[in-house]
């Protein structure tokens, strides 16, 4: 249990946040959202003790140990995997340096003997003869082989040291984990695992994420970092965001009817509590609900951008035909004979252990890469916007401001009216318009490249990870702006909300670089998988 008095914390003569008053309890998940900078890893920080606030208190048990997702990469390189992750229950670890140290002396004395008994006690307190064998649940759960076990943090990969330290985090049945975008650069796989984890996990759980299906599966409660102050909110995401739309409504509407307002809002507390959930919390978490009162309902400040695809052409019959692709880089076979015909109606979501070899495959279609062998035809019909997973190119060296930048992309209307208009609804507003686009945020340079392509007029749209650097509110403007699209989209995300949502077919890329393709949904997809013990 985490009990947080009278909290505030200033930066550079801004308040982030002042007089919090929260407590975080034993089996429950809280999950910590706000604006970019709104100060939600800052608050993490403060929770720790890794940052003092301006004023006010954390105080947890004593007894109660906390465990923290480490953020330095390469923090642990001089270490293996497995002292990594049992680094994660410092104080086991250390009991196991001191056994180490005591066994290798050449003079063990009869003192040292009795040292050793205590350490050994308390080492099996610990559960340290199931250390190795819980690092190697935990890591392959994550998606990593046991082999890995013995290898040097600096032989592995980014993406392999985020799980292993997400392992440690996890490591030795903490009492408190706190947890800041545990989901960046998991697989799908890993993210499901890492949700099972935390539904079924003892403790207290605090998480910031931007990925809003994960909040709802893990989350019983919303912690709200907004207006300068931190409230917490019963229930999961979807809950909070679409009572602080209903409330934001009655705000905007307050002399309009408001009795019929409430009950709308009364209605929908009652449609959740019935919901049913896979955490094991879903029942303590509707009685909660049950009792809410619609004063206790967040009102939020966000703003959300306004991100919309208008066709100027229809589509044909024809749309893309692909006839055995291969490719081939640096000796690894990322594509290998793929084949597939794309209809006037698919919105596909692009899956596979390989984001490189998606990637490929999407810059390939974008003529800015060749195939070994194979070949592809758009149809006549087709006109294609293309959000790339890297826009450095876009942006790097460039002196532009965000007005004359975006302004080369609009054929229809240069003019600063027109254009300041288009950007105030993507969050671009007064003098920001003159901001120059290399020194922009990585938010805010997704921002601008939806601008772009929504300039452009296209049917058919092809999108790798476009949700990278985005906050809650403008992944949910796309996760709309997809939905509500007319034409064709080739999409490739980490964010399951958005391929569920919007795909109605999935091809997979599988690890020999062929593919797997299925109608239906993602989670139809991953029920088919199940089924034929494909996963």
């Amino acid at each position: 249990m985490i009990t947080v008095s009278n909290v505030s914390v200033q930066f550079g003569g801004s308040t982030l946040f002042k007089n919090v008053n929260l407590k975080f309890t034993n089996g429950n998940c809280y999950g910590v959202i706000g604006a970019n900078g709104a100060g939600k890893s800052t608050f993490l920080r403060v929770l720790c003790g890794e940052l003092e606030p301006a004023s006010g208190e954390v105080t947890m048990p004593k007894e109660e140990r906390l465990s923290v997702l480490k953020q330095d990469h390469f923090a642990y390189d001089e270490y293996t995997v497995l002292d990594t992750v049992i680094m994660g229950n410092a104080r086991l670890y250390e009991i196991m340096q001191e056994k180490d140290a005591l066994y290798a002396k050449e003079d063990f004395s009869e003192e040292d003997g009795v040292k050793a008994s205590e350490l050994e006690g308390e080492f099996a307190e610990l559960n340290g003869w199931e250390a190795e064998s819980d690092a190697s649940k935990l890591i392959q759960g994550l998606g990593l082989s046991e082999d890995i076990l013995y290898s040097q943090m600096s032989s592995l990969s980014g993406n392999e040291k985020v799980k292993v330290l997400l392992a440690q985090a996890l490591f030795g049945n903490p009492d408190i984990i706190l947890l800041d975008e545990p989901t960046n650069h998991l697989d799908i796989d890993a993210v499901r695992w890492l949700e099972e984890f935390l539904s079924e996990y003892f403790g207290t759980v605090i998480v910031v994420s931007h990925d809003r299906h994960f909040l709802n599966n893990v989350c019983t409660h919303i912690v709200d970092i907004d207006y300068n102050k931190i409230k917490m909110y019963v229930g999961n995401y979807e809950f909070w965001y679409e009572s602080s739309q209903l409330i934001q409504r009655m705000i905007k509407q307050q002399n309009k009817k408001n009795e019929e307002k409430i009950k709308e809002l009364k209605d929908f507390i009652a449609r959740f509590s019935a919901n049913k959930s896979k955490s094991n919390q879903a029942t303590s978490r509707r009685k909660l609900i049950e009792k809410l009162t619609v004063e206790e309902l967040p009102a939020s400040s966000r703003r959300y951008p306004f991100i919309g695809f208008d066709m100027d052409r229809e589509l044909g019959k024809d749309i893309l035909q692909v006839e055995g692709l291969t490719k081939t880089v640096d000796g690894v076979k990322l594509l290998d004979n793929v084949s597939f015909t794309l209809g006037r109606t698919d919105k596909v979501a692009f899956v596979g252990e390989s984001e490189q070899a998606i990637t490929m495959l999407f810059k390939i279609l974008m003529e800015e890469e060749q195939p070994d062998s194979g070949s592809f035809k758009w149809g006549v019909s087709v006109t294609t916007s293309y959000m790339p997973v890297d826009n450095s190119e876009y942006f790097n060296g460039c002196e532009l401001s965000i007005l004359d930048w975006i302004r080369q992309y609009s054929v229809k209307d240069e003019t600063e009216t027109y254009l300041r208009g288009f950007l105030g609804r993507m969050l671009f507003s007064g003098d920001d318009v003159y901001k120059p686009v290399d020194v922009l945020s990585g938010g805010e340079k997704v921002r601008c490249m939806f601008s772009r392509m929504m300039l452009f007029g296209s049917n058919v749209l092809v999108l790798d990870r476009p949700t990278n650097h985005l906050d809650l509110e403008s992944i949910t403007a796309v996760n709309n702006s997809l939905i509500n699209f007319k034409g064709v989209v080739l999409l490739a995300s980490h964010d399951h909300e958005i391929m569920q949502t919007t795909a109605n077919r999935i091809i997979e890329i599988l690890p020999d670089g062929g593919c797997l393709d299925r109608q239906g949904t993602y989670e139809e997809f991953i029920d088919f998988k199940k089924a034929n013990g494909l996963l």
